[in-house]
């Protein structure tokens, strides 16, 4: 899409009429070429993914200084309105539909303004819409890393049809939900892919029978109500990501989605994480290093700090599900989440698989995962171990100090290395200051710690001597959200620029400059930092 916004649109239809400027006019007058297609159906679900199809086609692009589906998609029904075709009162009918909840009231006010001139209706149009939710189903893995959401619907008794929703349960952090009650979907992780079928009966069949040929598959009816409280918040997660790791066709099933969660019944809710404070998670651990699996562990010590992290990752990053165990877990654990986030001893490095095989064979008997689940997660383990000791770059191996790497990453958090190398360079040996060797004034910085502000506030003046205090102030702030990582998109930003040739004052620059004009606003930040990251290379 071009770079220049279609106006805001004010929410009045009849104010809404002046032309867009012409390259997204152009843009709309080929969405409505396409919606001529809606005037050759019959079928109101045939009209439904025409409609969100093209609602799809600016699905998941964002837009700074504002929301991409206020600006875009209320500017078309704006342009549709104008057109007052058939093909117009047609997308506008399907988007009173499918449309966000403003769209469908600015799309149903301008499809009765074109009614009232006389221009005809599609015959379909009485019944897009008006769907009756039946029965739900989940076909999951034992292993709890994704499941299938079956929903069935009928308009008024014809035309059935199924919804059918990819849930990924390792892609999305968890978040305070309802009390669980027995016989509720599992919590939701994050929407990967969507898909709709006229052949109900052959797609339920295939699924039950699956399920009895497949130990390591389950499939089972749901409550609708609790399937829309899983698949509305799974659906808010994908939704917020900024490049989520959807099917490429999603875009084009996104509205068409959301329109049958809304029909789904009201008043269902998610099971909410499970709580695993200090005393639970280290009652948990004692089990573990008790029990006969890990009994032939040989470095206890190292055996118990392995075990932590091991029920920390299941807490934080695993919907509070540290007994939770799968061959895809396990590979995540090992080879994406430890090489990215977790600072380990040489002895936690050789220990961490023998102590995730034990956990395995532990927390398996304990949760009851059949034996064929236990070996195949096993295998993974041992396939993974190889690529662990390639995947984790232990500091040290690339001349980092340990006691200075320990003054950066005081939490432990390896992925915070670069950022915070990149924040306080001179700290780590990546950066040198001429005729300025560790001292400042009457203090010693190797004394200080990077991690206390007052500290830090320190060291910032040793590398920008003579500085006003306003300047200093302004690289505070920035040094201070750098080592949070807070947002991470501000790391992802110095990256991109260094990256096409600025250096690394020009950069922290470019960054104090935003977060000066938008540091008070999250998302007016997130934005300006996306299109910082598409900063031309310098001259």
């Amino acid at each position: 899409m071009s770079s220049r916004s279609p106006r805001r649109s004010s929410g009045d239809p009849a104010r809404d009429r002046r032309e867009p400027p012409g390259e997204v006019s152009a843009i709309f007058d080929g969405m409505l070429r396409h919606a001529r297609e809606l005037l050759a159906v019959r079928s109101p679900l045939d009209a439904e993914l025409i409609v969100s199809e093209i609602l799809g086609s600016w699905w998941g692009h964002r837009m700074p200084g504002g929301d991409v589906e206020e600006v875009i998609g209320e500017a078309l029904i704006g342009h549709a309105a104008r057109a007052g075709t058939p093909a117009a009162l047609a997308l506008l009918t399907g988007i009173a539909n499918l449309g966000t909840r403003r769209q469908e009231a600015l799309a149903e006010q301008a499809a009765l303004e074109l009614m009232e001139r006389g221009v005809a209706r599609p015959g379909w149009a009485e019944h897009v819409g008006m769907v009756t939710p039946g029965q739900c189903y989940v076909s999951r893995d034992v292993y709890g890393d994704q499941e299938s959401v079956v929903c069935t619907f009928t308009y008024g008794g014809a035309d059935r049809h199924a919804l059918v929703v990819l849930v990924d349960r390792n892609k999305a952090e968890p978040v305070p939900s309802a009390p669980a009650r027995s016989g509720r979907p599992p919590a939701p992780g994050m929407v990967r892919d969507a898909w709709v079928s006229s052949r109900v009966d052959e797609l339920l069949e295939h699924c039950r029978r699956e399920s009895r040929e497949n130990p390591l598959m389950r499939f089972e009816e749901v409550d609708p109500r609790d399937t829309r409280a899983l698949l509305q918040r799974a659906l808010e997660r994908t939704d917020a990501v900024d490049d989520p790791p959807v099917n490429e066709s999603f875009g084009s099933y996104h509205a068409f989605v959301r329109s049958r969660v809304r029909a789904l019944p009201p008043g269902g809710g998610v099971p909410a994480p499970a709580v695993h404070g200090h005393d639970r998670r280290a009652t948990l651990a004692a089990r573990f290093l008790a029990s006969d699996e890990a009994e032939e562990l040989s470095d206890r010590s190292a055996a118990s700090r392995c075990v932590d992290r091991i029920i920390d990752y299941g807490c934080a990053h695993d919907f509070g599900r540290p007994l939770r165990v799968s061959p895809l877990k396990a590979e995540m654990f090992l080879l994406d989440w430890l090489p990215r986030k977790v600072l380990l001893s040489r002895a936690e490095q050789e220990a961490v698989p023998h102590v995730l095989a034990a956990w395995v064979r532990w927390a398996g008997k304990r949760t009851g995962l059949p034996e064929e689940g236990v070996r195949a997660t096993l295998d993974a383990v041992w396939d993974a171990t190889a690529k662990f000791a390639e995947s984790y770059r232990d500091p040290s191996a690339f001349g980092l100090d340990r006691e200075i790497v320990d003054r950066l990453l005081p939490d432990g958090d390896l992925e915070a290395l670069p950022r915070r190398a990149f924040t306080l360079p001179f700290l780590s040996g990546t950066h040198r200051l001429p005729g300025r060797h560790g001292k400042h004034g009457r203090v010693d910085l190797t004394k200080l710690d990077p991690a206390d502000p007052g500290d830090r506030r320190i060291l910032l003046e040793f590398e920008h001597p003579g500085a006003d205090e306003a300047h200093l102030d302004a690289h505070e702030r920035l040094a201070g959200r750098l080592w949070d990582g807070d947002p991470p998109q501000l790391w992802e930003t110095a990256q991109a620029l260094l990256d096409v040739g600025y250096e690394r004052h020009e950069v922290l620059h470019k960054l104090i400059d935003v977060l000066e004009r938008h540091g008070h606003d999250p998302q007016g930040l997130r934005d300006a930092l996306r299109v910082l990251r598409h900063e031309p290379p310098p001259e």
